[in-house]
């Protein structure tokens, strides 16, 4: 029981989300039997991508108790700088273009971030501001291309295939069980080191239990991916972009609890004031917050303009930024900073790649996505405050 209270209402808060994660799944499936098909969750992942990667990016700030309301258009900023660098007009190589790409969209968070910290103004009103300059970027951008059309294609094969490319099937086997063995022994070894330190009261069988899960979705993931999508041709194996997203996933959660700058950003999160007096440079890690929103979003700009397979100027950033937010309060992240890890990013993506992907198949109108994903996020914010809530109580 000590455990099931851990989990529903511990620092992680993902107890509530994961069994709406699981009723959505089984109630889709009820509705149509293609939505657990190889070819249709392969097709959720690479879906819930955008959501993913942005949510992430959004966590960065929401961390520090701020947030950019910028990073859809500064996504669709990042993704433009690569299809133009790469097109046959200017004929520059990806590994430049792409670079550059990140670049841009850490430089404009880095601009937001300065602004914010300096002239010491709400990041929301920062950043929404700046949300409609960057509309008018991209809209300069794309028609300095002489494209009356308002839309430029990716014509440059590596850019393409970060989302529509495979691995093999045997590279995918190769992948998974690596990254499974992996985390089960970051588990594992996790797990002993707080015994020994004497700081773990958890049953040893709760990790061996983790470890047994994770190999057992390993498998399942492998085959998923390298069942053959096609009806009329071969089409198997992991697309490129799941390892993109669970290295920027990787990367960030290492950031934040592994070293010095995740330790600060939480603590300046939780108590700006008593972080100053702690002795830490809040207006220094603040920044660096914002520059590593701005590469995550650089990042998703490059696999959103792959998916599409090009940038245009109906890119809907506005709508991006607020799903962007929701996965990450789906996921668990405060919006008052201090709580939050980059795996709720993934989990509220995906919950939010699943309705749009399952009310599609059941068909059921655009007004009506809209209005159940809004009541998703609400249930997902209500739930969590009173789970926070029941929490503060029993402590």
């Amino acid at each position: 029981m000590k455990q099931f209270r851990r989990l529903w209402q511990g620092e992680s808060g993902l107890g509530p989300i994961l069994i709406g994660l699981i009723a959505l799944v089984v109630y889709f499936q009820i509705r149509n039997s293609v939505f657990l098909s190889a070819g249709n969750i392969t097709n959720l992942f690479i879906q819930s991508t955008i959501f993913i990667l942005l949510g992430m990016a959004e966590i960065w700030v929401l961390l520090m108790g701020d947030i950019d309301l910028s990073i859809g258009f500064s996504a669709g900023i990042g993704g433009a700088i690569a299809v133009i660098l790469t097109s046959t007009q200017h004929h520059w190589p990806f590994w430049i273009a792409l670079p550059l790409a990140l670049v841009g969209c850490t430089l404009i968070s880095i601009i937001f971030g300065t602004i914010v910290i300096r002239l010491r103004l709400p990041s929301f009103i920062v950043t929404l501001a700046g949300q409609i300059g960057l509309a008018g970027v991209l809209l300069f951008l794309i028609d300095s291309q002489g494209n009356s059309g308002g839309s430029l294609p990716v014509q440059e094969k590596v850019l393409y295939n970060l989302v529509n490319g495979n691995f093999t099937p045997v590279t995918t086997w190769i992948m998974i069980m690596a990254a499974v063995g992996l985390l089960s022994v970051l588990i594992l070894r996790s797990d002993r080191r707080r015994r020994t330190a004497g700081l773990e009261d958890r049953p040893m069988w709760l990790a061996i239990v983790k470890v047994a899960l994770l190999v057992g979705a390993g498998v399942a993931l492998a085959l998923i991916f390298d069942t053959n999508r096609s009806t009329f041709t071969t089409l198997d194996g992991m697309p490129f972009a799941i390892p993109i997203d669970v290295g920027v996933l990787a990367a960030g959660t290492y950031i934040l609890t592994k070293t010095k700058i995740g330790r600060y950003i939480y603590a300046i999160g939780g108590n700006t004031e008593a972080a100053r007096r702690a002795g830490i440079n809040v207006n220094r890690y603040r920044l660096m917050a914002f520059a590593f929103s701005g590469f995550t979003t650089g990042v998703a700009g490059l696999l959103y303009v792959s998916r599409l397979n090009g940038i245009s100027t109906g890119i809907e950033g506005g709508t991006y930024v607020l799903y962007a937010v929701a996965a990450a309060v789906i996921g668990g992240t405060s919006l008052f900073g201090g709580r939050g890890k980059m795996i709720h990013a993934v989990i509220g993506g995906l919950v939010i790649a699943i309705i749009d992907n399952g009310m599609a198949l059941i068909n059921v109108s655009a007004s009506g996505l809209e209005m159940v994903t809004a009541l998703v996020l609400l249930a997902a914010v209500v739930v969590d405050a009173l789970a926070r809530r029941g929490s503060t109580t029993n402590g």
